[in-house]
């Protein structure tokens, strides 16, 4: 297998040099050139033809923002964005715009954190190995979220209980995909909405506002205990799991030994569907790995309903493909058709 050949975008020299180490410490990668700016970075495209770019946000002349909106109108390639934890909006922006995914970026102070950067850009690499070329790249949203929220405008409580609890499980490509989904439900829908996206801590509570800005569904990041309302959308934690409890509660759990990716999709489709059997709807989007196949079994036998999302959408079609090889999904979509059936299933 050729090697994959990376572009380094960064204005700091010290996150270039850092993340050039990085990177020649993982298998199969080349550093083939590094930039200091969007233009920069545009002219290098062109000439080295990299299969991979990291791209910090924040530079000077051409910004990370208008170098996405470029790069993928002139020569679409797979972005991971690198980007502090200060920038979290910044982000999902950078999501939005066609960016495949996201790290944080190396700190001058906290070494241990190099590891844990070094195991996040090895798996991101993987993960671009495994992209078809109508994958590699995906359009920016045909309207943006709104960049912030409206001031006096917390979202209301419900306070009835659903008549359908959906639960959605998402790794790579989910943040984008979940926006598209959410705006495909109706506000008024009776329906409680639980989600495990595969996402480091700190960054979930900013994509819930962002999600909750949509204008259907309220939407908020889940803490402790809540009462599952219609009308209503929690997102799990990162770092942490969601389950639904014996009162119709969605309740935020530590991670166990048995959980094999955090939050875990598994979970929260396994206690769900124990929990409201036939009012379970499960939803698998895109993403690497097999989680959510063990849950999609537990709510098909328990009487639920099953989507996933098919091939001509998932940006990564591990997750859709585990589930779709268990028998037990009712229907596999791309995600346009798949909002549209979920929308549907909710107004029966």
């Amino acid at each position: 297998m050729k090697d994959l050949r990376v572009l380094v975008v960064d204005d700091s020299a010290y996150n270039r040099r850092t993340l050039t180490e990085i990177l020649r410490t993982v298998d199969g990668v080349q550093v083939v050139g590094k930039a200091t700016d969007g233009d920069e970075a545009l002219r290098m495209v062109r000439e080295l033809s990299p299969d991979l770019v990291t791209l910090d946000l924040e530079m000077p002349r051409m910004d990370g923002f208008t170098f996405l909106r470029l790069l993928m109108a002139k020569r679409p390639t797979p972005v991971i964005v690198v980007s502090g934890y200060s920038n979290k909006e910044n982000v999902f922006r950078a999501l939005e715009l066609g960016a495949l995914d996201f790290v944080a970026k190396p700190t001058r102070t906290v070494t241990s954190d190099l590891h844990v950067i070094r195991e996040e850009l090895a798996e991101k690499v993987a993960m671009v190995r495994q992209l078809r070329p109508s994958t590699a790249t995906r359009p920016p949203l045909l309207t943006p979220v709104p960049s912030s929220p409206k001031r006096g405008q917390e979202p209301r409580l419900s306070t009835q209980r659903p008549k359908h609890v959906v639960v959605i499980g998402a790794s790579t490509g989910g943040p984008t995909a979940l926006v598209r989904l959410f705006r495909s439900i109706p506000k008024d829908v009776d329906a409680a909405i639980l989600v495990a996206q595969h996402m480091p801590p700190r960054f979930t509570k900013t994509f819930a506002d962002r999600l909750n800005r949509l204008g259907g569904v309220k939407v908020r990041e889940a803490s402790g205990t809540h009462p599952l309302r219609r009308g209503e959308a929690w997102i799990c934690p990162g770092g942490k799991c969601l389950e639904v409890g014996l009162d119709l509660q969605a309740i935020v759990k530590d991670a166990d030994a048995s959980d094999r990716y955090v939050p875990s999709v598994d979970r929260l489709f396994h206690t769900a569907s124990k929990k409201v059997g036939e009012m379970c709807i499960g939803v698998i989007l895109t993403g690497m790995g097999d989680d959510g196949a063990a849950g999609v079994e537990s709510v098909s036998k328990r009487g639920g309903r099953v989507l996933a999302e098919s091939p001509e959408s998932a940006v990564i079609y591990g997750m859709p493909g585990a589930a779709e090889r268990t028998g037990h999904v009712t229907a596999l979509l791309p995600l346009e058709t798949l909002g549209e059936r979920l929308a549907q299933w909710l107004a029966q």
